[in-house]
C-alpha cells in the first residue's frame, strides 16, 4: 500500500471544491428515487419533467444532507437516443459525476488544452436565484463530469428543477439514516486501464495520486485487484480508480465490466458519524448489505490486541452488522457494503465512518472479495 505525499504545483487558478451531485442514467427515474428514499433514508428533493416543460427526459432529484442523487429517465421512445443508447449498453448506472468548482474557464483552458474532450463547453442558465455556469467534460467510458461554478447562484440546486414537497408519509415513519456526504467515489477499468485513465485525472484535471495498493497487496484465492486513488489539491474530492488482475477466477472488478459494458462508476461511498445507528436503521428499512463470515471478526479480535489503536465501537455489535473495520497505528475506519442496486451486478454503495484513518480499506479487501465471491458464485459468475 502507497500514501503520496506529493501533491505537485498547485494549480494556477481553478480550484475543485467539492462533489456537487451525482446522475443516474435508469430504466424508471421514479422507481428508483423512490427506491433510494425508501431504502436508503434519501428524501424527494427537485423534480425537473414533462410538468416543468422538459418535453424528454424526467429527473427526480433525492437529497440526504449534502449528498444528492439526480434519477433521469428518457420520455420518448427515440430520444434522447445517447439515453437509449446508454440503457441498453450499460443498464441503470452513473452518467454524471459533478463537482463545485472555481474559476471554471481556467479549468476548462487547462483541460483544452491537455487534449481534454469537452462534451459540452461553458454555458450558462439563469432563474430567479442567480446564473449558474457549467460545462461537461469526458472521463473514463461513458462517463462525464459535470463541472458547476455556483459563485452567482443562490439556489438550492440548479435552474429548471422545482422543489418537491415529501408527500411520501414512509419517509416520515421509517427511522432516519444519518448520511452526511459523498466521501469518494470509485470507478472500475477494464484490465490495464487503470494506470490511463489515473494520467487522465492527472494531466486533464491536475489531480494529484494519493493512495494505491496492487494485486501483490490485494488478492484471494480467486481473484486480485489494483487501486490508485487520485484527489484534487485540497484532497476533498477522492476517485479511486481499479482494474481486475489475473486471477484463477474472474474478480468482481471484471465481473462488473462485463456487465456495464466498459469503464463506469461501480460504487459511492457516503460519510456518517454513527455507523452503528446508521446500518441498524437501514436494515430496519431493508436495505441489504454484503455478508461477513464469522471468522473475519475472529482474526480480528486476534490482531486488535496487539494494535495501539483502540476501537471504542463494541465488536459484537459490529460483528451482528456485519462492519468491516480497517486500522493502522494511528486510527480506523468502519465501512460496510450494500448489495447491487439493480439487477446488472454494477453499482452499489458504501457507508463509511473515518476514525483519524484516510485510506480506503486495503486491510477488508481480501474480506470483501471473499464476501463478494460468494455473491458471485450464487450468481454463476465467478
Amino acid at each position: 500500500m502507497t500514501t503520496y505525499t506529493d501533491k505537485g504545483p498547485k494549480p494556477e487558478a481553478g480550484r475543485f471544491l467539492t462533489f456537487d451531485h451525482v446522475t443516474f442514467w435508469v430504466g424508471n427515474a421514479k422507481q428508483a428515487a423512490s427506491n433510494y428514499c425508501t431504502r436508503m433514508g434519501f428524501e424527494p428533493f427537485m423534480y425537473k419533467g414533462l410538468e416543468t416543460g422538459c418535453r424528454d427526459v424526467a429527473s427526480h432529484a433525492v437529497r440526504q444532507d449534502k449528498i444528492i442523487f439526480v434519477f433521469q429517465s428518457m420520455l420518448e421512445p427515440d430520444k434522447p437516443a445517447e439515453m437509449g443508447r446508454h440503457l441498453i449498453r450499460h443498464g441503470d448506472g452513473v452518467k454524471d459525476v459533478a463537482f463545485q468548482v472555481e474559476d471554471l474557464e481556467a479549468i476548462i483552458k487547462k483541460a483544452k488544452s491537455r487534449g481534454g474532450i469537452i462534451v459540452k463547453d461553458i454555458w450558462e442558465e439563469s432563474d430567479d436565484n442567480g446564473t449558474i455556469r457549467m460545462a461537461v467534460i469526458q472521463t473514463y467510458g461513458d462517463t462525464t463530469h459535470t463541472l458547476i461554478d455556483r459563485a452567482n447562484y443562490k439556489g438550492e440546486f440548479l435552474p429548471g428543477f422545482v422543489r418537491v414537497p415529501n408527500k411520501d408519509p414512509l419517509t416520515k415513519i421509517l427511522p432516519k439514516v444519518g448520511l452526511m456526504h459523498i466521501d469518494h467515489i470509485v470507478g472500475n477499468q477494464p484490465d490495464l486501464e487503470m494506470n490511463g485513465a489515473v494520467d487522465w485525472y492527472e494531466k486533464n484535471l491536475q489531480f494529484h495520486r494519493f493512495w494505491s495498493v496492487d494485486d501483490k497487496q490485494l488478492s484471494t484465492e480467486f481473484s486480485a485487484l489494483r487501486s490508485i486513488v487520485v484527489t484534487n489539491y485540497e484532497e476533498t474530492i477522492k476517485m479511486p480508480i481499479n482494474e481486475p488482475a489475473p486471477g484463477k477466477r474472474k474478480s468482481q472488478i471484471q465481473e462488473y465490466v462485463d456487465y456495464y459494458g466498459g469503464a463506469g462508476v461501480q460504487h459511492i461511498a457516503m460519510r456518517t458519524n454513527d455507523i452503528i445507528k446508521t446500518i441498524s436503521n437501514l436494515r430496519e428499512r431493508g436495505q441489504q448489505f454484503l455478508e461477513i463470515p464469522d471468522t473475519y471478526y475472529k482474526n480480528l479480535r486476534e490482531n486488535l490486541k496487539n494494535s495501539k489503536v483502540k476501537v471504542v465501537e463494541d465488536l459484537d455489535v459490529l460483528q451482528r452488522l456485519h462492519i468491516l473495520i480497517d486500522y493502522d497505528d494511528n486510527g480506523y475506519l468502519l465501512q460496510i457494503f450494500t448489495k447491487n442496486m439493480q439487477d446488472r451486478p454494477t453499482v452499489f454503495l458504501e457507508v463509511i465512518q473515518r476514525n483519524n484513518h484516510q485510506g480506503f480499506g486495503a486491510g477488508n479487501f481480501k474480506s470483501l472479495f471473499e464476501a463478494i465471491e460468494t455473491d458471485q458464485a450464487e450468481r454463476g459468475n465467478l
